[in-house]
């Protein structure tokens, strides 16, 4: 077993070197041309909002509508940093510690709205989330120091296709762990039964915070590198509308299920590029996709369920390989 998982985790290592090296080999040699890069890139952000997003909709069974607003925070906190902060030539150099610092950034934002919200049981998460995002939404529009309505703008064009599969690989790779940790079934747990979970020594509250931020954090990293392909954001970016979109990438992919969220991410975002001609018709698209997933499938494709290569073999008695560790069941 343990010549089994080593052989596994080399495949994993090998075929995540092989990726990035093709998402800078491809655009380099022309293969790809930018329409096409472009859209690479907005799949692998919105693969890491989708995954964001899971962890507290789908693995902790809360329901959070509100996302936007921490990708604004985000993206808004980072593009202040490269274009207001840092001189332009070492921006491309501190890149990724502009991107960490959005995310911080969403995740102290997070812990404002997760503390008072995790109080109570209920659909409470909700409302404070949907308030959240319009909040943010309508503070920026007021800020004419971030340009207000009309927007900011100035960002050097520092995401490419290599930042964006490296932070999705990132993501991916401690969302994994976090999930397979006994933290991670701690969040489990609550989904199932919060008063079985309370009873079962997990500290609910602290874990459903923790949860929240780790969540709120990378919804900020996918904004700084969203803010840093357009190099133009405005608030209209980050409406309802936006995280309606993430949860539609999140009920289509499958809820509780990492494999899911990269599904549904590309599925939603190649169709709208797809559905492109038909202009702002094609918004209507995910809210009604949204409701025909919740009377249909309302766990999605994948829900629950995770491909084998994504869970980590748990070995018995030194013997022979042992069952998956507890979390969604194979695909």
């Amino acid at each position: 077993m343990a010549t089994s998982d080593k052989g596994k985790s080399l495949l994993i290592c090998l075929g995540a070197v092989l990726l990035l090296a093709l998402s800078w080999a491809l655009p380099a040699s022309g293969f790809l041309n930018p329409y096409i890069v472009q859209v690479l890139m907005y799949v692998g952000i919105n693969m890491i909002l989708t995954m964001a997003l899971n962890l507290v909709n789908g693995y902790m069974g809360e329901f959070s509508v509100g996302h936007a607003g921490f990708m604004a925070i985000g993206a808004y906190v980072s593009s202040i940093i490269t274009v207001a902060v840092l001189p332009r030539e070492l921006a491309p150099w501190l890149f990724p510690l502009v991107l960490v610092m959005g995310g911080l950034a969403a995740a102290a934002a997070g812990l404002i709205v997760a503390y008072p919200s995790f109080r109570t049981r209920g659909d409470y998460l909700a409302i404070v989330t949907l308030a959240f995002n319009m909040i943010v939404k309508s503070v920026l529009e007021n800020l004419e120091i971030l340009g207000g309505p009309r927007g900011y703008l100035g960002m050097p064009r520092l995401t490419n296709l290599v930042w964006v599969t490296a932070w999705v690989l990132i993501t991916l790779l401690i969302l994994r762990n976090l999930i397979y940790s006994n933290f991670g079934r701690g969040i489990m747990a609550i989904r199932e039964d919060e008063v079985a979970a309370n009873l079962t020594s997990v500290d609910t509250r602290r874990v459903k915070i923790i949860a929240f931020l780790i969540s709120a954090f990378f919804t900020g990293i996918a904004g700084g590198l969203f803010a840093h392909v357009l190099q133009f954001i405005n608030p209209r970016s980050f409406s309802i509308l936006k995280s309606t979109d993430m949860l539609v990438m999140v009920y289509l992919g499958g809820v509780g299920s990492l494999a899911g969220s990269l599904l549904g991410a590309a599925i939603f975002t190649v169709l709208l590029e797809v559905l492109r001609p038909l202009g702002l018709w094609r918004w209507v698209l995910g809210p009604l996709l949204l409701v025909l997933l919740m009377i249909f499938r309302p766990r999605g494709i994948m829900g629950l369920r995770e491909w084998r290569w994504l869970q980590p073999v748990l070995a018995f008695g030194g013997g022979g390989q042992g069952p998956t560790a507890p979390g969604p069941p194979p695909a």
